[in-house]
């Protein structure tokens, strides 16, 4: 299950943790939000012990949302060594996702 980071947990779990990770940023009333949720789920399976999958509901996060600066949504960001490296802005295939998470590794 991916994990869930939020205002209070993100510096821990994204730029201290020194891994590689994914974060989703998603809204309940968002339509591509819920079509990518699914890949996002497995990701965190497939992924397991390799990189941190996670999900920030935007509307339950505010301070994040605006410090990241995430205007669209979904939104994936990509984090290597405590530092945002990539995005995907917006419904992607997995495969996108997969090797964006991949090239990564």
């Amino acid at each position: 299950m991916a994990q869930e980071i939020n205002d209070g947990n993100y510096e821990e779990l994204v730029i201290k943790s020194g891994k590689v990770v994914m974060i989703d940023f998603w809204a309940e009333w968002c339509g591509p939000c819920r079509m990518i949720a699914p890949i996002v789920e497995e990701m965190s399976k497939d992924f397991d012990g390799k990189a941190i999958i996670g999900k920030v509901n935007v509307d339950d996060n505010p301070g994040i949302t605006a410090k990241l600066k995430i205007r669209n949504i979904p939104t994936l960001l990509f984090y290597k060594n405590g530092e945002e490296v990539d995005k995907i802005v917006g419904a992607a295939s997995k495969s996108a996702i997969t090797d964006k998470l991949n090239s990564l590794l």
